[in-house]
């Protein structure tokens, strides 16, 4: 799983996003809850792309899916009948010289010898068994009548209401339940910023098939979201393709492939694509005693269906496109000096505002007056940011540090006083290139939803 590690490269990405606003950590004036993030208002709406995407081409786009919102709080006997009661655990062990609790997985092996990786300590306790789950109570009473535990995926909610869904979405076989929302898991270490938390969001379909259709829908699953990550803007060179051993499966899959990102702390998994079989809709229905079958009008038969999985993390993919975008370039100040630059090459689809609108003086009130009118026109088809403080150079660097994929500068060739026939045209940058062009001010609503679509 490990690749090239880049730590300074990956202090960068994490400074950035505070000092910029997009990930704080959470109750940091208390000293911070480990393993809880907080999304700014860049963070927020980045998150809100992504998620808004996913659901156009999961749910909108397709005529075989249809998505689902399920409660957070779970019964507990959905998850006794999915076995996450009795086997949703990681093996824990204790460092003694440092006292750090681990997975058995994270110790560091040099020369035979497993070593602690926070203090390079070799005295452990043994392995015990640390159930992942955050258990709670419902209602007034404290007792075992009353657990209930917070969702430690979305998935087992898609299950339980499968023969709702079927009976009022009235489709057939095969089709997919969606479902994006917040999963819970009491990791015994967080780490890699916000890669691994106790508090994360999921982006889940389970698409329901016949037992015969399963692999060559593992294999047509697993390419469309190889192309969904090429369309916000994750270079295919730095996704990976892991086909995981049968010994490193859920006993219940017929194949899994895991999708991972070459992240500056190292290669790690993005998205599961799993052929999880009839296994979880059979264990609902003996454990419920209630029919979860599907009537195949072709063979007249009563089957239970088959799933094909892509589990994809929301928060993983965001800190992904933020690592994916980070690039520090050269160019020109506003003296004609190269200088350093650090911008974030998000695909505009996904970028947090779409458009800056500068007027190129903000003591010049015809300036001020048409840039305003231009955020106005520019607003309802996309997130517009206004700025007019401090140089235009300076405004511009200001945008590429957050990813904002189109400046437009309101001059004075927009009120005509140089040119009569340059008269409500501005400038239109791009981040990228720094190229700029000169464009009619009623044009630029049309030009830039097609860049950002």
């Amino acid at each position: 799983m490990s690749a090239s590690t880049d730590t300074q490269r990956m202090e960068k990405i994490v400074s950035l996003c505070k000092r910029r606003g997009f990930i704080f950590q959470s109750s940091e004036i208390y000293g911070g809850l480990n393993g809880a993030w907080d999304y700014g208002p860049l963070g927020v709406e980045l998150k809100r792309n992504l998620k808004n995407y996913w659901w156009r081409v999961m749910v909108h786009e397709r005529d075989d899916v249809v998505g689902v919102d399920g409660a957070i709080l779970t019964h507990p006997e959905v998850l006794k009948a999915s076995g996450h009661v009795e086997g949703f655990s990681d093996p824990m062990i204790d460092c003694r010289t440092c006292k750090a609790h681990l997975r058995a997985d994270q110790l560091v092996e040099k020369k035979g010898l497993k070593l602690c990786p926070n203090c390079g300590g070799k005295d452990f306790t043994e392995a015990r068994q640390f159930n992942l789950m955050f258990e709670t109570h419902v209602g007034a009473a404290a007792d075992e009548s009353s657990v209930a535990y917070l969702r430690p995926e979305t998935a087992q909610s898609i299950f339980v209401q499968f023969k709702n869904i079927l009976e009022v979405s009235r489709k057939k076989l095969p089709f997919g339940i969606a479902q994006i929302g917040k999963a819970f898991r009491n990791e015994i270490n967080p780490r890699n910023f916000t890669f691994r938390s106790r508090e994360f969001e999921q982006m889940e379909l389970e698409y329901f098939c016949r037992p015969e259709q399963g692999m060559e829908l593992l294999e047509y699953w697993r390419e469309e979201r190889l192309k969904f990550y090429d369309n916000v803007g994750i270079s295919r060179a730095n996704l990976h393709v892991l086909n995981v051993p049968d010994a490193d499966r859920a006993f219940y899959s017929k194949g899994t492939y895991d999708i991972e990102y070459d992240f500056p702390f190292g290669r790690q998994e993005l998205e599961g694509v799993a052929y999880r079989t009839d296994y979880d809709l059979s264990q609902h229905q003996k454990a419920s005693g209630k029919s979860l079958d599907y009537f195949d009008e072709e063979t007249k038969e009563r089957i239970i269906p088959h799933v094909v999985e892509p589990s994809a993390g929301v928060d993983r993919t965001v800190l992904a496109m933020i690592c994916e975008a980070y690039t520090e370039d050269e160019a020109p100040n506003d003296k004609g000096e190269m200088e350093s630059r650090i911008l974030l090459r998000f695909h505009p689809r996904m970028a947090p505002i779409k458009c800056a609108v500068f007027p190129l003086l903000k003591n010049k009130e015809p300036l001020v007056a048409k840039a305003k009118e231009v955020v106005l026109l520019l607003r309802p088809d996309m997130t517009v940011f206004y700025d007019e403080s401090g140089a235009i150079g300076r405004r511009y660097r200001r945008q590429d540090e957050i990813g904002t994929p189109f400046g437009v500068t309101i001059d004075f060739e927009t009120l005509g006083e140089k040119d009569p026939a340059l008269r409500d045209t501005v400038t239109l940058r791009d981040r990228d290139s720094m190229k700029q062009q000169r464009v009619a001010i009623q044009d630029l609503p049309v030009i830039l939803r097609e860049r950002i679509r």
